[in-house]
């Protein structure tokens, strides 16, 4: 015996979640995960911050919105998820000039130093300031969206790992750990294993690729101060930021990967602590923890958000590479608008036609012009 549902969505981090709190209470939503915890991969392994000068334009608009949608919540929350923290982007001119978009300034060599002393002076020659970012309190987002989706009525289930999917008649049947599922429409937002869903329900993939990134938080001899910018290499090779009286560092690197709980190489995050400690004065003497994600992109980098072409009620939220976070609320909002308008809902119009949403999903469309190759 299947349950059923309007809408079954496969994933529990950051997009499945976002997704699952937006539609509920306007059509009957279960959410699939299948590890025993949600956001387990890269949505617990994030460098919490949300900066609307990274990534492509259409992903800084979803930035922008996405700042917009937690801001307007950030008021009913008793713990906010938004703290105000500055992106800085150092490097030589030429690179920081090719980097730097419409939501960052360029700053002076000094004006960078006396906002992070702790850099080593002869380190860069020139910055770029982005001070519409903002440090993202992770833990507290995901768990207001599990909060709202399970007050609306989506059963969450844990442990359920997909292991069949056909599509039958006008809807779809999915098998996930013990138990049965028909939908209508079935959301793919299994991050990493997002081709791997596609092909075991009979669609053809999206090419995405998964990259490592690593991540440790170190113990130094120099604390930054909590008003420190996050602060980022222009040609990629680092970046770090407060974390307490410790400091977040990651090597910012690319590496192509299969879908994986994803573990640090030996040796990348020593090497990385050896290049910090020449261009800062942090002092780094330690490791507390350090850890590997996979950001999972598209060929263009930019998400895939839509129904499938040709596979009647598959949708693709997918692709969102290392803008997870901080495209979640738009994505969410543009998503569910596109899956109300094809469920018919009474909620469809207000959904689909508003203004923030509609421009987004306009740029998606020029960027992307269809969920198939």
């Amino acid at each position: 015996m299947s349950d059923t549902y309007d809408v079954v969505i496969v994933g529990g981090g950051i997009a499945g979640l976002s997704l699952a709190a937006t539609l509920a209470g306007h059509c009957s939503v279960a959410l699939v995960e299948a590890e025993q915890t949600l956001a387990y991969h890269t949505s617990a392994r994030s460098a919490r911050q949300l900066i609307p000068s990274y990534g492509p334009p259409v992903v800084q608009e979803l930035t922008v919105r996405t700042l917009d949608l937690i801001a307007a919540q950030d008021a009913d929350r008793p713990e906010p998820v938004l703290t105000p923290r500055s992106f800085m982007l150092i490097g030589d001119d030429a690179t920081v000039q090719a980097e730097a978009s419409g939501h960052m300034h360029r700053i002076t060599h000094a004006e960078a130093l006396e906002l992070c002393p702790a850099l080593v002076p002869d380190s860069f020659s020139a910055a770029g300031l982005d001070t519409g970012s903002f440090a993202c309190n992770a833990p507290v987002l995901l768990e207001d969206h599990r909060r709202r989706a399970e007050a609306g009525g989506v059963d969450i289930i844990t442990g359920a790992r997909v292991h069949s999917a056909q599509r039958l008649g006008t809807g779809w049947e999915l098998g996930a750990g013990q138990e049965g599922f028909q939908s209508a429409v079935v959301v793919n937002a299994a991050g990493a294993w997002a081709d791997e869903l596609a092909v075991l329900s009979g669609v053809e993939k999206v090419q995405l690729q998964p990259y490592r990134r690593t991540a440790a938080i170190v113990d130094v001899d120099h604390p930054l101060p909590e008003s420190s910018p996050f602060v980022a290499a222009a040609d990629e090779s680092f970046y770090f930021r407060p974390d307490g009286a410790q400091v977040l560092i990651s090597p910012s690197e690319s590496v192509p990967s299969g879908p994986e709980d994803a573990q640090p190489y030996p040796g990348d995050v020593e090497r990385l602590i050896a290049r910090l400690n020449t261009v800062t004065a942090l002092g780094i003497r330690g490791v507390r923890k350090a850890w590997t994600g996979l950001r999972t992109e598209a060929a263009d980098g930019v998400p895939v958000v839509g129904f499938d072409a040709e596979a009647t009620g598959f949708f693709w939220l997918a692709g969102q590479g290392g803008y997870g976070f901080q495209t979640s609320s738009g994505i969410a909002e543009l998503a569910a608008g596109l899956i109300l308008a094809g469920q018919g809902s009474a909620a469809s119009v207000a959904a689909a036609d508003a203004s923030p949403a509609s421009r987004t999903a306009e740029a998606l469309a020029a960027t992307r012009w269809s969920i198939r190759r």
